[in-house]
């Protein structure tokens, strides 16, 4: 027979929690509003092509899904991408190439601009580094991706941040407590993708837990994260 143990944990359920692109879920504040107007703003773009670019977990992939449903685009693999996917694309479309600086095929990239110009088409670019960095060696796709118009989003502040975190915890219908949030965000790294990744740990900690989420579990969900950031660099 098996003894229950009164710090006995329960296995959280297996909901997932699908990440939204939806328009009215993104949050937008003083580090990503220049990008927010820039995609709002196409098709009145000064150029066929554009660019949005940042560190990882700015909220670039989702300005980017925003601007491909207006758009109608299609979205192009950077894994599978080269100058033979440019040869079989339609005139007059409009194409979405999220993390374009991880591109292999750069010479396709080019050949992409020069298509998308000729025949009237759109297209969003996305990359952690400002545009003419993708380039690697090939002067005159800088000069073209220099060129391109675009905007740079930055890590969210904290008052950003508090406000996502808020949502996040919405999302899941959960309480917080007072002074978790606050708590939070002066300690953990300033990523939209970090605080989904946290507010999933809170959850699944006060499942395993049978316990209200509370501060105390906020800084049990961030050491754990923290050790595991720290195994995978070791």
């Amino acid at each position: 027979m098996v003894s229950n143990s009164r710090h006995s944990t329960q296995l959280p359920l297996a909901f997932t929690h699908a990440t939204s692109y939806e328009r009215q879920d993104f949050i937008n504040g003083g580090t990503n509003n220049a990008a927010l107007a820039f995609v709002e703003a196409w098709p009145g773009w000064p150029s066929r092509a554009g660019a949005l670019w940042g560190p990882e977990g700015s909220g670039k992939t989702h300005l980017a899904r925003i601007w491909a449903r207006a758009a109608s685009a299609e979205i192009l693999d950077p894994a599978t991408f080269s100058h033979e996917t440019v040869a079989n694309l339609a005139p007059g479309g409009a194409w979405l190439i999220d993390d374009a600086d991880g591109l292999e095929d750069t010479v396709g990239l080019f050949h992409l601009l020069n298509f998308v110009n000729q025949s009237g088409g759109s297209l969003l670019l996305t990359g952690r580094a400002a545009p003419q960095t993708w380039a690697r060696g090939l002067p005159d796709l800088r000069s073209r991706l220099a060129g391109l118009p675009g905007a740079a989003l930055a890590a969210p502040d904290e008052a950003l941040l508090a406000r996502v975190m808020l949502k996040l915890f919405a999302d899941r219908q959960l309480k917080d407590p007072e002074g978790l949030i606050p708590y939070l965000v002066v300690r953990m790294e300033r990523s939209f993708a970090v605080a989904e990744r946290l507010v999933a740990a809170i959850d699944s900690l006060a499942l395993q837990q049978k316990r209200n989420i509370s501060v105390e579990i906020g800084a049990e969900a961030l050491a754990r994260m923290a050790a595991e950031s720290e195994g995978d660099v070791g």
